[in-house]
């Protein structure tokens, strides 16, 4: 096993340090990006397990967290750098795109505004800035300090709860067994013939980061309460007074335990390190030599 240490990630520990995480948060399910931002969109896959490219007819039965939010008169946007999660269900892609499907600069001018929607996704270059192998997870970690610092910055920080996670694992290890989950639905996965359906979507998938950053986020609070990202759509659903989506979101909590409403721990935003390419930008030379052996052979102990 390797694993990152400060000097090479300052930005994402001094976030860890001050605001709220979870060590128990998980991936909707056991399988790879697109299942699982389905999940974050519409708490199903509707049988979805891997990348494969969704129908055009492909839509579940009670809609997406943005139906929701049109039915309630809720303004929202989903601005993408190359992969709009949205696009994963392409009737809604082919409705909104271009007026709340929109690119990521728009974000950083609605942010500086302080116009930005009730509720948004933003995205990264999923080819450069997901820090999945073998992208620069110093390049990721910079796109994430420019969104999060752009959020601590602007006009609307007061009013502002901004959710830092990751779709799936990105196939690294984890010493935590995924645990039981309830299913979304009645639809099966959809595994090919001869390959085992493990339990369908009735587990979680493994653990992925999971941090808030609002002005009402609990400091140095530690969360151990299982959730997944339906649990993203539950706090949206509470916020709004909206129904469930599927058995899943109906049933899990909404991380509010995270948050302290009645005494903001950040009226002013706190400062946080910078990213390593902001200081040290020969972290791109891995870029074109290789990121070596990992774990370094130094670093190596034996009994």
């Amino acid at each position: 096993m390797g694993y990152w240490q400060e000097e090479d990630q300052p930005f994402y520990y001094s976030l860890a340090r001050v605001f709220p995480i979870s060590d128990a948060y998980h991936a909707s399910v056991l399988g790879q990006t697109f299942p699982n931002r389905r999940y974050l969109l519409a708490a199903t896959s509707i049988g979805q397990i891997n990348d494969t490219l969704p129908s055009l007819s492909d839509y579940p039965a009670n809609g997406t967290i943005f139906d929701q939010l049109d039915a309630h008169k809720v303004s929202w946007k989903d601005y993408y750098t190359t992969l709009p999660s949205v696009a994963l269900y392409p009737k809604l892609y082919l409705k909104d795109n271009g007026t709340k499907v929109v690119p990521i600069a728009r974000f950083f001018t609605d942010a500086a505004a302080g116009t930005l929607p009730g509720y948004c996704l933003v995205e990264p270059d999923s080819s450069k800035q997901t820090e999945e192998n073998p992208q620069n997870i110093a390049v990721g970690e910079e796109f994430s300090a420019s969104v999060i610092n752009a959020v601590m910055k602007g006009p609307a920080w007061d009013r502002t709860l901004l959710i830092w996670t990751y779709d799936e694992h990105g196939g690294w290890y984890d010493h935590v067994p995924p645990p039981a989950a309830i299913p979304p639905d009645n639809t099966a996965p959809e595994v090919t013939t001869g390959v085992s359906a493990y339990d369908g979507f009735g587990r979680y998938g493994f653990r992925v980061p999971f941090a808030i950053v609002s002005p009402w986020a609990r400091r140095d609070h530690v969360s151990n309460v299982v959730r997944d990202h339906t649990s993203i759509l539950k706090l949206v659903e509470t916020k709004w007074n909206l129904p469930a989506l599927t058995f899943r979101d109906a049933n899990v909590s909404a991380p509010l335990d995270m948050l302290d409403l009645d005494r903001p721990s950040f009226r002013e935003p706190p400062e946080l390190a910078k990213p390593l390419l902001t200081t040290d930008p020969s972290a791109l030379a891995c870029n074109t030599s290789g990121a070596g052996t990992i774990p370094p052979p130094e670093s190596v102990t034996r009994p």
